[in-house]
């Protein structure tokens, strides 16, 4: 795009990029303190998928610690956590059997009593009502793809509503050159990997002196299974077969609403064997006898897949820069263990926006929101991630089992210390996910079995329900820094790993009749909005960027 174009401006108080518990409860909040005070604030939410909730994956546990400090009467309210957790379940899995582990031995924050099972994209459609009826404009099917800047370096505002490039790049009759929204402060919101936040990061060098951020790909299915097959409030989770013991990972499976079922797997993409398919893993995964029960005479109804933010409080970078902040996963506040973020992104998003009000409110305009920084520093989503620093760190290092079990001891003191003490002190990630990956002929080839098609199925029947959908005619926004290295370095090192990390069938290494001439192939027309291959790409040779606003996944109860 060039930037000699000329577009119609918006101005702001405060705009928020990303639709999400964090940017949502950011809106809210700004609102309500301005409603409280008697004074206006001006919040334009931006999200790129068609709606609130279009690309929200979560088949979540919700703590609601975050939710009951934004709406003390949430429940009176309606919000969407229908499900109290009554069951809480933890096992050991082998390749037949299975061994469930003590619930007490686990550290106190482990356990799900308190917590909801639910819908978090059905969440964030409740609170984008919220949010409405407060006078946030809420602006869905609009891609953030750019930023905008002020003569001193200081963020302004970003570019929206690019659409009608063609893949040649000219200019089709609908071409809209898209609007710069400006705002006092920006908040990016986008989520795991966002675009933005990437930039952002790099150009204010948010991440110095932090570790690298750690990360895992979470495929998901919704289920909906016979009545006698459904415990309402079960929450399962497992850990071991199909991975070994090197390779990070674990399911998940919650029984809510009308007769649903959230089953999924998670693999640590700091995993060495190149020859990994995590969507394949979860697919064996399911036929497991301890598991396959649960499924039996259900049906499939949804699918997604999502990165995950791993690296906890060693990797969370500084969250402030010149006009504007990150808030929720756009900083990585998943706490690993409790595999939660949800309540963490609730609160961070709070945090930011009574930051920026004050501000606001003293006639301050794109510097840095320094009271934000502060306040996460002192807060309880910083003690709980501190009391977990190690759980990740331990487990690359030592392996599932023994590091598992360091990792329990050690998050057990820090509990009792308050985050002040622990076994290992502050562990640190020694790499990213992508220098992780090893060499294709240090590793054996996995046959994965075939899906029989009723418990384990193929990719792309998979993206058919996640009503996955893209404008044909755009460039692709999945873009190669050298369309070069797929075949010449990415092949022979490791096997091309792109077409088997990917969840979703969007990269393929393709052969004439010979069997010769290999070719890489991008399916952007496939794609989840995942971000794996930006992330796992051994090459960092993969760049994801915003397509057309509107384009991916439509993910319904997920």
């Amino acid at each position: 795009m060039s930037e000699d174009l000329e577009r119609e401006s918006m101005e702001y108080d405060v705009v928020i990029v990303g639709g999400g518990p964090a940017g949502l409860s950011a809106a809210i909040r700004l609102k309500q303190m301005a409603e409280k005070a008697g004074t206006e604030i001006s919040v334009a939410l931006l999200e790129k998928g068609s709606e609130v909730g279009a690309h929200i994956l979560s088949g979540a546990v919700i703590d609601p610690k975050g939710l009951a400090e934004l709406f003390p009467n949430w429940k009176e309210l309606g919000a969407p956590l229908e499900t109290p957790v009554t069951k809480d379940r933890f096992k050991l899995l082998g390749p037949q059997g299975e061994l469930s582990l003590p619930m007490f031995a686990m550290p106190p924050f482990m356990h799900n009593h308190g917590c909801y099972i639910a819908s978090l994209g059905n969440l964030t459609r409740w609170l984008a009502g919220k949010a409405e009826e407060l006078g946030v404009e809420i602006y869905p099917g609009f891609a953030a793809s750019d930023l905008v800047w002020n003569e001193d370096g200081s963020v302004k505002g970003v570019v929206v509503g690019v659409v009608g490039i063609a893949k040649d790049g000219h200019h089709k009759p609908d071409f809209q050159p898209g609007m710069e929204l400006h705002g006092k402060y920006v908040f990016i919101a986008e989520g795991v990997r966002g675009s933005l936040a990437k930039q952002l990061i790099a150009k204010f060098n948010l991440d110095e002196g932090k570790s690298p951020q750690k990360y895992g790909i979470g495929v998901q299915e919704l289920w909906q299974v016979p009545p006698e097959k459904h415990q309402p409030g079960l929450a399962e989770h497992t850990t071991g077969w199909p991975l070994d013991n090197n390779t990070g990972g674990g399911s998940f499976m919650y029984h809510f609403g009308d007769n649903y079922v959230a089953i999924g797997y998670v693999v640590h993409l700091s995993y060495k064997n190149p020859w990994i398919s995590p969507f394949d893993e979860f697919q064996r995964f399911k036929q497991h006898p301890g598991i396959k029960p649960y499924l039996e005479g259900g049906k499939r109804i949804a699918y997604g897949a999502r990165a995950i933010t791993e690296g906890g409080y060693q990797s969370v970078p500084k969250l402030t820069f010149p006009g504007g902040a990150l808030i929720g996963c756009s900083a990585g506040f998943v706490n690993v263990p409790r595999i939660k973020g949800s309540h963490n992104a609730v609160k961070t998003g709070m945090l930011a926006a009574e930051a920026a009000y004050e501000a606001v409110q003293a006639g301050r305009t794109s510097d840095e929101l320094t009271a934000y920084q502060a306040s996460y520093d002192t807060s309880w989503v910083a003690k709980e991630l501190k009391i977990v620093r190690n759980a990740k760190p331990l487990l690359g290092k030592f392996g599932t089992a023994l590091g598992g079990a360091f990792g329990m001891a050690d998050m057990w003191l820090n509990h009792v210390t308050g985050g002040a003490f622990g076994l290992f002190g502050t562990m640190k990630h020694e790499k990213t996910d992508a220098a992780s990956t090893g060499l294709a002929k240090d590793f054996q080839p996995i046959v994965y079995p075939k899906p029989d098609g009723v418990i384990s199925f193929d990719k792309l029947s998979s993206v058919f329900l996640s009503a996955t959908n893209h404008e044909e005619d755009q460039p692709a926004h999945l873009k190669l820094k050298d369309p070069s290295i797929p075949i010449a370095v990415n092949l022979p090192k490791y096997g091309e790993p792109a077409r088997l990390y990917c969840p979703a069938g969007v990269y393929e290494v393709l052969y004439n009749e010979q069997g010769q001439d290999p070719r890489f192939q991008i399916n952007a027309q496939n794609c989840v909005h995942c971000k794996t291959c930006d992330i796992k790409d051994p090459s960092q040779n993969i760049v994801w960027t915003t397509p057309e606003g509107g384009g991916g996944p439509n993910y319904p109860n997920m």
